[in-house]
């Protein structure tokens, strides 16, 4: 499962990427408007940050299928190669998606709420679909199970999708779709931290240096002792 930052605060990828392997950053218009900069400043500083390798998510926002297509090809030509585009499940976004993955531009259907929107953006060409785990729990319904489904959806059928899982509340969330192998969730800079945030993690790591010290001498380690 690919492990990807939903941010776009500098300082939070820059610590992110210190500590843990991901594969990239995904942003939505509302972390854009939360950086409080011009969107295309905050994403061209990303991309040279995370490199070419690694995804860059950018949402298109306009409500109609044309728009979305000329935001598309803006995007991407800031933004360069594995840049994705992500369209909203909706009907005027199955046509732009169409157009888009005929122009050979990766897309991410996003906003996706159910099985069926997500297998249509699989027809369209989208390369992900991201359902909202958090939002769906709050609409009654299970959002891991609903992931899973999709991802089911996506093998049974022969689709090459993959599920960008979003909107997390948990690590226990986390745990569950990378247990069932998922392609893909997108988290925030505090989920990704609270994977191994435990007391009894660092207790243990205390006790062996004490112990160490105790044998060598206060401050000495493997490499001086």
């Amino acid at each position: 499962m690919k492990l990807i930052i939903d941010d776009a605060h500098m300082d939070r990828i820059k610590r992110v990427y210190e500590f843990y392997p991901v594969d990239g950053v995904t942003t939505n218009p509302t972390i854009l408007a939360e950086s409080g900069r011009a969107p295309y400043d905050v994403l061209k500083e990303i991309r040279r940050f995370i490199g070419d390798g690694a995804q860059l998510h950018v949402q298109a926002v306009s409500r109609d299928a044309k728009g979305m297509v000329e935001e598309a090809r803006r995007i991407t030509s800031e933004l360069g190669g594995n840049t994705f585009v992500k369209v909203p499940s909706l009907p005027e976004g199955f046509k732009a998606m169409k157009k888009l993955h005929a122009e050979g531009i990766l897309i991410t259907a996003t906003a996706v709420y159910t099985p069926m929107q997500a297998f249509l953006a699989a027809k369209c060409g989208a390369s992900y679909a991201a359902p909202y785990i958090n939002r769906i729990d709050n609409m009654g319904y299970n959002g891991i199970q609903v992931a899973k489904h999709i991802h089911d959806i996506f093998r049974n059928n022969g689709l090459k999708t993959e599920v960008l899982a979003a909107s997390f509340k948990n690590s226990q969330q986390l745990l569950e779709l990378c247990e069932y192998g998922v392609g893909a969730s997108t988290v925030a800079p505090d989920v990704i931290e609270g994977l191994v945030k435990n007391t009894a993690i660092t207790a243990a790591v205390e006790d062996f240096i004490k112990d160490f010290e105790g044998l060598a001498g206060i401050g000495k380690t493997m490499a001086n002792c």
